[in-house]
């Protein structure tokens, strides 16, 4: 019986302690500055790629800038790094603004894009 008892109360500590842990990784953390605003995702969870998934998100918000698929968005901190062609300097302007109008971006290097004559 005494075996028995011991196993019912680690049930309950075990559910307690998984309570506790992701509760730790939720948005909470966010608020508090502890998740780097370069890594913060789409919907506010740690991302190791979310300041670049939340600058194609802005791009795709833009009806112009949604059609484009020929371009690569990647990130190394809080610099975003654009790789690929477009079809005009106005685009790349538009997408420079863009860019650095999402929260956590520091940097928008352009030196891969080629603009297509």
């Amino acid at each position: 019986m005494n075996q028995r008892h011991t196993q019912l109360s680690i049930i309950p500590l075990l559910t307690l302690t998984a309570v506790i842990t992701l509760a730790g990784c939720n948005h909470t953390n966010i608020g508090t500055g502890t998740v780097p605003a370069e890594r913060v995702g789409l919907d506010g969870e740690y991302d190791q790629n979310g300041l670049a998934k939340r600058v194609i998100q802005a791009f795709e918000a833009d009806s112009e800038l949604a059609a484009i698929d020929t371009v690569y968005v990647a990130q190394s901190g809080k610099i975003v790094i654009l790789k690929g062609s477009i079809p005009n300097a106005e685009t790349l302007d538009k997408m420079l603004e863009i860019a650095n109008n999402v929260e956590g971006v520091s940097q928008v290097e352009t030196d891969q894009v080629t603009v297509r004559p």
